[in-house]
Order: structure tokens, then C-alpha cells, then sequence
């Protein structure tokens, strides 16, 4: 009995060594503290964009439901989505300010339904500091950020739909304009060192001084009371009786598989939304997207500068659960 004694002891001492090595780990809704505590927690992953609403958004739900936590990932669209098709990430909702990118990278295999949720408008982003802030109009910016000392950025085409926008206003600007090669010419005049993983870490830089302007959504200067430049809306993205226009414009970006590529078109900027299928707490999930769809989350998403789609739109609307059905059309 007393060498059983010592062995039960020995794998508690084990066990606590363990749980120790394992205080690093994210948090989880269903560990037992969690439970006790009547806590649940709701993992959100969502284009950088949607920061500042996101915060909001969590901040009214958890009025509404005591006892729910968050944990919220700002990425790139495409590489939120590739932490859940590539790197096995659980995720209770996934937002993405493409909603093609739920579509292609996601559905079927790792979603199963798509909700089109808020949209927003291409700009132009500076600070009273920028070079020629007091010159810059719609009418000459290209001719400005093209000159020499003059220093602007985008996101990562490949992890960021801002990113590959940027490159779709370039063309459009292009045949918008009338100037022939302006798209090369604006490519070369920026430089990879001017290009970060998601848009709205160029803001640091030109809060800092290091860059005179950024191409950025609308809703992001907004949010953080930035100075914009309005673009046409032949070129800005952002408007549906455009998108014959927009389609003109194309840009190849890598494909869900090493090696590949796929082709964006320009098309008006929507927002999606999305319960991916390993959502650890799907009901809760539920209930959350079902906040943003409706009244108080559409107001929400208005007051950030993002208009949201009244109502949403889903493709297949009998894919999604039976609580947000009524929700879309």
C-alpha cells in the first residue's frame, strides 16, 4: 500500500509538471476552470480591417451574454484563412474583407457556407507631415507619389486582399486616367521594403514619419482619424454599377497549393463571414454571427465606417445553420 502511495504521488507530481510545461498554451472555454467559472471563450480570426469594429462587436456581445471571453487573431484574409486549411487552427468564425477568400479557400473542405456581411471603398492615406500633403488631390495623386523622395506602401498581396486591390486600383487607375504603363509605374516606384503582411501595419510607418501615404480601405482612416484621399469610383472598388469596369483589371497571387497561382479580378470589396467546420464552440459561434448580421451588429459596422449589407447575402442559403437562415437572403 505504501509503495502504491508513492507511485499515485509520483504521477501527481507528473501531472502538475505537465499542466505547468503547458502554461503557455492559449486558453480554452472547455478546460475545466473555464466550465466552473461558467466561462466560454469564442476564438475569432478576422482581416486586420475589421479590428476596430471586432472590438466593438465582442464588447456588445459579451453584454449580452455573461460569462463569454474572447480571443481575437487580426491577419491578412488569406492568412487567417490558411491558419485554418494549412495549419489546423481551431477557429470559432472566420472574417475575411474578401469574401472570396472563405470561398476558395475554405469551402468545402474546411466551411460550408459564406455569408456576405459589409462593404468599403479603396483610399488613399496620409498625414499632415507627408511630403506634399498640401498638393496631393484625386485628380494628381498618382503624378505625386510617383515623384522622387515621396514614399508609399500596400499590403502583401498574397496574405491581404487590400494588397491585391491596391494592384487592381493601379491598372484601373490606368485606364481610368488614360496614361499608358502609370500601373508599372507605380509598381516600380514602390519597392518590397514598402509592402507589409496586412494594411494596417503601414500605419505605424506613417504615424512615424518613415512613409508619406498608404493605399488602405476607407473604414481604416476613419477609424483611426486619418487624413484620405478619395479615389474615383470608377477605380475605388467600392461601387456595383462599376463592376464591368472593375473586372478589367487582374492580378495572380499564389494558390492554395505550393507552386499555383490564381487569378483576382477587380470586383466591389465585400466582406464575408464564416463557421468553419472544427469551430470548437459552434453554437456560441452561432450566436455571435448572428449578432453582426442583425440590427445592433449592423449599426456597429455602420459607425465604423464599413456599410453593412442590408440584408446579408448568402449563396446557398440552406447550407447555413437554421438560426441565421431568416437572417440573409
Amino acid at each position: 500500500m505504501q509503495h502504491r502511495g508513492f507511485r499515485l504521488l509520483g504521477a501527481l507530481l507528473i501531472g502538475l509538471m505537465l499542466l505547468s510545461a503547458c502554461g503557455t498554451s492559449k486558453p480554452s472555454a472547455n478546460t475545466p476552470s473555464a466550465a466552473a467559472a461558467g466561462e466560454q471563450q469564442l476564438i475569432i480570426f478576422h482581416a486586420g480591417s475589421l479590428t476596430v469594429p471586432i472590438k466593438k462587436l465582442t464588447e456588445a456581445f459579451a453584454q449580452q451574454h455573461p460569462g463569454v471571453t474572447f480571443e481575437t487573431e487580426a491577419s491578412g484574409s488569406r492568412a487567417a484563412a490558411r491558419k485554418i486549411s494549412e495549419l489546423g487552427r481551431e477557429a470559432d468564425v472566420m472574417l475575411s474583407a474578401d469574401y472570396t477568400v472563405i470561398d476558395t479557400l475554405l469551402i468545402p473542405d474546411f466551411a460550408s457556407w459564406n455569408v456576405r456581411f459589409a462593404r468599403n471603398t479603396m483610399v488613399i492615406v496620409y498625414t499632415d507631415h507627408s511630403k506634399y500633403a498640401d498638393e496631393i488631390t484625386p485628380d494628381n495623386w498618382y503624378d505625386v507619389l510617383t515623384r522622387d523622395g515621396v514614399v508609399y506602401g500596400h499590403s502583401d498581396p498574397n496574405a491581404d486582399p487590400c494588397g491585391y486591390r491596391t494592384l487592381l486600383v493601379w491598372q484601373l487607375a490606368e485606364k481610368y486616367y488614360q496614361v499608358p504603363g502609370l500601373s508599372r509605374q507605380l509598381s516600380d516606384h514602390c519597392p518590397p521594403e514598402n509592402v507589409r503582411p496586412k494594411a494596417v501595419e503601414l500605419l505605424a510607418l506613417l504615424e512615424s514619419g518613415d512613409m508619406d501615404y498608404a493605399f488602405e480601405y476607407q473604414s481604416v482612416a476613419v477609424q483611426h482619424g486619418l487624413k484620405f484621399i478619395p479615389l474615383p469610383d470608377e477605380i475605388n472598388l467600392s461601387q456595383v454599377a462599376q463592376a464591368d469596369f472593375y473586372k478589367q483589371a487582374q492580378v495572380e497571387i499564389n494558390g492554395s497549393e505550393p507552386g499555383t497561382t490564381v487569378t483576382k479580378h477587380g470586383a466591389p470589396i465585400v466582406y464575408g463571414v464564416t463557421i468553419p467546420k472544427n469551430a470548437p464552440h459552434p453554437a456560441l459561434a452561432e450566436s455571435f454571427v448572428a449578432f453582426l448580421l442583425g440590427p445592433d451588429g449592423q449599426a456597429i459596422m455602420q459607425a465604423a465606417g464599413q456599410p453593412p449589407l442590408v440584408p446579408p447575402v448568402a449563396n446557398d442559403k440552406n447550407a447555413l445553420p437554421a438560426s441565421l437562415q431568416p437572417l440573409v437572403k
